[in-house]
């Protein structure tokens, strides 16, 4: 299985970053945007929000992860426009936040809870992505019924 590829903006705090503990993982590649990008094979998709939802079909593709605020993100999305974009189901973040985002009226989620959904979704093992998260245990309770079914 190809290696899920992290771009996280230069700007994005690493004290703060939900993906920090990942670093490390045999299974991801971090890359700082705008420096260091790599080339993105073609069997790669990328999580967006305004694109067809993620599903086990998608499964052999690598996976592409643009991480950063809204703000950030934005033309990170246009940089990388050419690879075909999937979005997640909405479920309900455990991260707490002050103020809603811009297109987003639940706040989103988490980069590390869209990972761990999305890995959920294509079958791969998910669970341990989050034991560095510190809200692991009530975001799974919070989305129970979803991670009780078998995706599709």
């Amino acid at each position: 299985m190809p290696k899920t590829i992290i771009i996280r903006h230069k700007k994005e705090r690493k004290s703060k970053c939900s993906l920090q503990p990942l670093v490390e993982h045999k299974d991801m590649d971090f890359y700082t945007y705008p420096h260091n990008l790599p080339e993105i094979p073609n069997n790669y998709i990328r999580l967006d929000v305004n694109a067809p939802v993620l599903s086990r079909q998608d499964a052999e593709q690598g996976l592409l992860l643009l991480d950063g605020t809204w703000k950030l993100v934005e033309p990170m999305n246009k940089r990388y426009a050419h690879i075909p974009g999937r979005s997640l189901p909405i479920l309900k973040t455990a991260y707490p936040r002050v103020s809603k985002v811009f297109n987003d009226p639940d706040g989103g989620l988490a980069s590390i809870e869209a990972l761990a959904l999305s890995y959920f979704i294509l079958g791969k093992e998910w669970q341990s992505l989050l034991d560095g998260y510190y809200w692991k245990n009530q975001f799974i309770e919070l989305n129970q019924d979803f991670f009780n079914t078998v995706p599709s």
